[in-house]
């Protein structure tokens, strides 16, 4: 430090050397030539008027800029006067983010370690120069505000190269905010950072710069669900800090920043070394090693020391892996929504249900539900359909690596016929009011400008046949030929009303499969099950931020179909879970439900066995509850499910939906005044009431038995709906 007082000295001094030669007097006038003085007459002083002109903006100027100056300081104050309290209780507390149950109980903390508090004589001088030299040249020098950083790093921002260091908050200014506010960007506001600024100023008068030194040290998040760098320490290396190498500390040093981006875990280090290696260079500059040191250290491998966390890692997520899926989807929520979990000190209320939760865990991993194989992988979610809440959700099955692939939210699996619902019969519906009975065909077939043929897993056609029968029995054909006669236009405007976006306007093979997740299905048949309203999936009810704060949310429904729509599609969808049906496997004894399975075959050159199945799907719901359930293995190419094992995500959706529905009301879906009843082969079929529609110049059929309810089932007598044959308004 004496050296770079002698080197600021120093400068002074040249530059006072500078000008001692020069006396401070203005140069002399040169004289009036008398080329001034010339013949003729003087001309008019005409610039006279324009100098006063000038001189009055100056003045109204100066004093707009006063007047707004005032107004800007009133406004700081008022502010600041609006303040949140700071205390050294939160100056000192650990800043991990908390998630929370619909019953308010912790189920997740973003940290995995409990810190281990270092006191300031636990924290090497050379670590304290180092976190100075990157973050906060001018630290012991400013008052918890610097109006030199700030235009500092405005400048260096626009020539791109600051040594790391763009941002214009001190180090007392980032400890505040890691304290008492949130990081949202929605709440970076000048009234926050005027609060900011003014918090700051008082930490620094009622702490010591050592403290605040301390305090911000022992908060910042390292990574890995560390906080504090000496948790760090311990954790990453099985030092104290005071064991550690200038390499090692540098690191520690850069990390918070960004922790993520510079992980010198990561496969790819350069990130990590060359933030390891800026805080060298600062250092450095700063004056707290010497250039030939940082060299040095510069050479070091970046992995110089870290030690294996694959054992700790697993030791600290034992207890973590039941909601692991559930915590990464709500931490991805808060993002979207602005918060940076790793630093803000969150309690994030969910919407999950823990009981729920435990049970897609359980039935995934205890043996309940027979997976073939341990490979044999599962993603499920399980939303509220009148509210879009998310309560409970599983990724996979027999975890081990934490935060990695969640199942349940990836959109690259296809849906299997599990889609036939919403792309095809919905739109038809809805668009074409075709009735449940409309007549399609289950005949040969080949995909509209192609040469390619379609084709069900028997190989066989069922010739003229219901919607109804198509729907229950799943038949790829007349799935087909409906979506050409809907129209992919009007297929896709109906799908993303329902949250699920595709590719490219719906066609041809899409009508029996899409790219598509459990969370987008299970929102999807959600409004199918509420009578047509979608609400987007959440997993956040509310946040409370660190100043106390709370940010309520809440999923607003927009309309997605007619209520007719809704009400015909699961009134037939309850046929899938028949006897006899696709779906059988999912029926629960007195349940009133409604689903639609789907199987993703391999291509005949794929070299799998025949009907051998690469993705299985289930998506079903009650009233209070809408679940989608996928099986498969993560490389298809390598594994198959065999085809006796087909049902096994609709086996697995009994076991939940049967349990989560011992205390939940047991109600039918009641036919809104837009639909009519009509009976045919004792079968209850449904139409939109007083809609045209076209039977297509195809022949009147009846359902096969089972794919509906008879009228006794149904509660209603044939003299209260129409019965006969009809053909349609052809």
């Amino acid at each position: 430090m004496a050296n770079d007082k002698e080197n600021q000295w120093s400068r002074v001094n040249r530059n006072h050397n500078m000008y001692d030669g020069y006396p401070a007097q203005e140069p002399p006038r040169p004289p009036r030539t008398n080329a001034s003085k010339g013949s003729g007459p003087r001309k008019p002083k005409k610039n006279k008027k324009k100098r006063h002109w000038i001189l009055a903006i100056f003045l109204w100027l100066l004093t707009l800029g006063f007047i707004a100056g005032l107004a800007g300081a009133a406004l700081f104050f008022t502010y600041a006067n609006d303040a949140p309290n700071i205390t050294e209780s939160d100056l000192a507390s650990e800043n991990s983010t908390q998630l929370l149950d619909s019953n308010g109980n912790v189920f997740w903390s973003v940290a995995t370690q409990d810190r281990d508090y270092a006191n300031s004589n636990e924290i090497p001088k050379q670590l304290k120069q180092a976190v100075v030299s990157i973050e906060d040249r001018r630290f012991y020098k400013h008052h918890g505000v610097d109006p030199i950083r700030i235009a500092g790093a405005a400048i260096s921002n626009i020539k791109g190269s600051s040594l790391g260091m763009q941002g214009g908050s001190t180090l007392t200014q980032q400890l505040v905010k890691l304290s008492v506010f949130s990081t949202s960007t929605a709440d970076q506001t000048f009234k926050r950072k005027a609060q900011e600024a003014w918090l700051a100023l008082r930490v620094e008068k009622n702490f010591s710069k050592n403290q605040i030194l301390t305090f911000y040290m022992n908060k910042v998040y390292m990574g890995h669900g560390v906080y504090g760098m000496k948790t760090a320490s311990e954790y990453f290396y099985g030092k104290a800090l005071t064991d550690l190498s200038l390499p090692q500390l540098a690191l520690l040093a850069g990390m918070p920043q960004s922790p993520t981006y510079y992980d010198p875990y990561l496969k790819d280090t350069t990130a990590a070394k060359e933030r390891r290696d800026t805080v060298l260079k600062a250092m450095a500059t700063y004056g707290a090693i010497t250039s030939k040191q940082a060299t040095e250290a510069m050479k070091v491998s970046i992995s110089d020391g870290l030690q294996d966390l694959n054992a700790k890692a697993e030791a600290a997520n034992s207890t973590r892996k039941v909601t692991d899926a559930y915590a990464s989807s709500v931490i991805a929520e808060a993002k979207k929504l602005g918060y940076d979990t790793t630093k803000s000190g969150l309690k994030i209320y969910t919407n999950m249900d823990s009981n729920l939760q435990q049970s897609l865990y359980d039935n995934a991993n205890d043996g309940s539900v027979t997976f073939s194989s341990d490979n044999l992988q599962i993603g499920a979610t399980m939303t509220d359909p009148n509210s879009g809440h998310v309560v409970a959700q599983i990724g996979g099955r027999n975890v081990n690596t934490l935060q990695a692939l969640n199942r349940a939210t990836s959109k690259n699996r296809s849906s299997g016929s599990s889609i036939k619902p919403l792309l095809d019969y919905g739109p038809a519906i809805e668009y074409l009011n075709w009735p449940t009975y409309r007549t399609v065909e289950d005949k040969k077939y080949k995909y509209v400008g192609t040469n390619t043929s379609v084709y069900d897993w028997d190989k066989k056609y069922m010739g003229n046949i219901t919607m109804r029968t198509a729907l229950t029995q799943s038949r790829n054909i007349p799935a087909a030929k409906t979506l050409e006669e809907v129209g992919g236009s009007n297929a896709e405007k109906f799908v993303n009303g329902l949250g699920i976006t595709t590719n490219s306007t719906p066609g041809g093979s899409m009508a029996i499969g899409i790219d598509v997740s459990t969370e987008q299905e299970a929102a999807a048949f959600g409004a199918v099950a509420n009578g047509g309203t979608y609400y987007k999936p959440t997993y956040i009810s509310k946040v409370v931020t660190a100043d106390g704060t709370t940010h309520n949310y809440k999923s607003t429904g927009t309309r997605a179909m007619k209520t007719s729509t809704a009400f015909m599609l699961t009134d037939m969808m309850k046929g899938v879970i028949k006897p006899n049906a696709t779906a059988a496997d999912a029926a629960i004894t007195g349940l009133y439900q409604a689903g639609k399975s789907g199987l993703v075959a391999y291509a005949d050159d794929a070299g799998m066995p025949d009907q051998a199945i690469s993705d299985a799907w289930f998506t079903g719901y009650t009233r209070s509850y809408a679940l989608s359930v996928w099986t498969g293995f993560d490389v298809p190419s390598e594994n198959y499910i065999p085809w006796t094992e087909q049902d096994l995500p609709a086996k697995y959706y009994a076991k939940v939906m049967a349990a989560a529905m011992q205390n939940k009301s047991n109600t039918d879906w009641t036919a809104p005044d837009t639909v009519t009843t009509k009976v045919k082969g004792n079968i209850v079929e449904y139409e939109v009431k007083d809609a045209s529609w076209s039977n297509g110049g195809l022949p009147s059929v009846t359902s096969i038995t089972q794919s509906g309810e008879t009228p006794s089932e149904a509660g209603i007598t044939t003299n209260s709906a129409s019965t006969g044959s009809t053909t349609g308004n052809n």
